[in-house]
């Protein structure tokens, strides 16, 4: 991969890293299992989702084929950056990346979370060549994906949930506590 590019993807994993760790700040376990109105998720589904979903896409990754040559979307790719942090625009989890609601403690959901994210990692810093010379499927996507764009969506995607669950937090501070 593109040493430039690699370093851009490691960039937006810290970066989700960092954003989800400030939005956890301070929660407790309490506070983290209790659902919001409306079918949301709780907070610790939301950390079981973006780990269950970084696990899925990284195995997406791992089982890429290689393609005729670089399949290169640039409107694509632009998409994904916009709709990824797009929290008024709502996507529906595929069935297999619904939190099934096995983490019972922040600690053990973010330990599940930086597990998965370091395998990630280790992905991203021994991938050879062209991520996107390599074509995998994703679950919401009717056409191939490449690994670059997994890599982009993997990458986004904590951030984006990062988002949801200082959303939640707030709500729950404004709903009038019992």
């Amino acid at each position: 991969m593109d040493e430039q590019e690699k370093n851009e993807i490691l960039r937006l994993l810290a970066e989700g890293d960092t954003v989800l760790s400030a939005a956890m700040a301070g929660v407790s376990d309490n506070e983290a299992s209790r659902r919001p109105p409306e079918g949301e998720w709780s907070v610790l589904e939301c950390v079981e989702h973006i780990a269950v979903s970084e696990r899925a896409l990284l195995d997406c990754v791992l089982s890429a084929t290689p393609a005729d040559g670089p399949q290169h979307n640039p409107v694509r790719e632009a998409k994904i950056f916009d709709r990824a942090l797009d929290r008024s625009r709502t996507v529906q989890a595929p069935e297999i990346v619904i939190p099934a609601g096995k983490l019972e403690t922040v600690s053990d959901a973010l330990a599940n979370f930086q597990t998965i994210r370091a395998e990630t990692i280790a992905c991203i810093e021994r991938f050879e060549g062209n991520p996107r010379s390599w074509v995998t499927n994703h679950p919401l996507v009717r056409t191939p994906v490449n690994c670059y764009e997994m890599f982009l969506m993997i990458a986004l995607h904590a951030k984006r949930h990062a988002m949801q669950i200082a959303q939640t937090r707030t709500m729950a501070v404004a709903e009038p506590q019992p």
